[in-house]
């Protein structure tokens, strides 16, 4: 199991989901009471389990599981997890409660989105409406020694997206609002599947950057420490995509041409697009997906709004 120690509290879990390295992550903040951020999907349970070991975390100890949105690849494990822990309560949005209660039609709506890569995911279990907690703006869940979460909503690749920020450590936990960060290419891809909503989603990095982070731990994958240039960053990447969609269909191009045109034309993916197509979650997710989400954001949308 990989392990890698970012701050003296906090720890991210290389979940190695579907054998894949670097794709998943969950993190481990140990105060007097321990926060997971993130589950991953229900295949990836035991590999966090073991990490939990590795970390000398007891499954008691564990007091929260903050899940950023209702995804499978975010979400689906947390109910066959809280087997394993005893005394942990969920934090979640208020839009993802019901699917975490009753996963069927999140279920049904990843197999149908993802296919192949879903049952790599695995079905979710359901969570107990006693082990739920619906959390809002501002809400801050108290790890103490000096752990304290706070909730910060952050909608754009789906309407029930939070992030969670430290704010002794100034470490912002994003979920999917900042993209998927590459760490092996030191890069940001975007991660927008339909429906994805690009004009929250400007709003939402406006937000992240103004509560000041210095470290950005991603969902998909890992940690950078030059938060506010990767959340710039992003957001230019998203303008830049999205002109491309807009240009494209006044062109009536297909979406083909058009993910190709984006391809050639980011500067910060353009000579990884090939390595990227080796993953066969991410061809799904990334590279296929994510360009589905702006062309739908532009089809319903004017293009003199943006």
């Amino acid at each position: 199991m990989h392990i890698k120690q970012i701050r003296k509290n906090l720890f991210a879990v290389d979940l190695q989901t579907g054998g894949l390295h670097n794709l998943i992550a969950s993190y481990v903040l140990k105060g007097d009471k321990t926060i997971i951020v993130e589950t991953g999907p229900s295949s990836s349970i035991p590999n966090l389990l073991a990490g939990l070991g590795e970390i000398d975390i007891r499954p008691a100890d564990v007091a929260y599981i903050a899940l950023t949105h209702v995804h499978v690849d975010h979400c689906g494990g947390v109910g066959t997890l809280l087997r394993s822990l005893p005394n942990a309560k969920v934090i979640v949005h208020p839009k993802g409660a019901s699917h975490l209660k009753d996963p069927a039609k999140l279920w049904s709506a990843t197999q149908e989105v993802l296919g192949e890569v879903a049952e790599i995911f695995g079905e979710p279990e359901p969570v107990p409406e006693n082990r739920l907690v619906v959390s809002k703006e501002n809400t801050v869940i108290c790890g103490g020694d000096q752990v304290n979460l706070k909730v910060v909503e952050a909608p754009g690749h789906a309407s029930h997206n939070l992030c969670y920020y430290e704010q002794h450590s100034r470490v912002l936990f994003t979920g999917d609002s900042a993209g998927a960060y590459l760490p092996e290419f030191g890069t940001v891809f975007p991660t927008t599947p339909p429906p994805f909503h690009a004009d929250a989603a400007l709003i939402t990095l406006d937000k992240l950057v103004l509560l000041d982070p210095k470290i950005l731990c991603y969902s998909h994958f890992g940690s950078t420490f030059n938060a506010i240039k990767q959340l710039r960053d992003y957001k230019s990447q998203i303008k830049l995509w999205l002109s491309i969609s807009y240009e494209g269909l006044k062109k009536s191009q297909s979406l083909e041409e058009i993910k190709e045109a984006i391809f050639s034309r980011d500067p910060r993916i353009r000579d990884l697009v090939s390595q990227v197509r080796r993953n066969p979650i991410h061809q799904k997710t990334l590279l296929e997906n994510s360009v589905q989400g702006f062309v739908d954001f532009a089809r319903k949308n004017p293009a003199h709004l943006y």
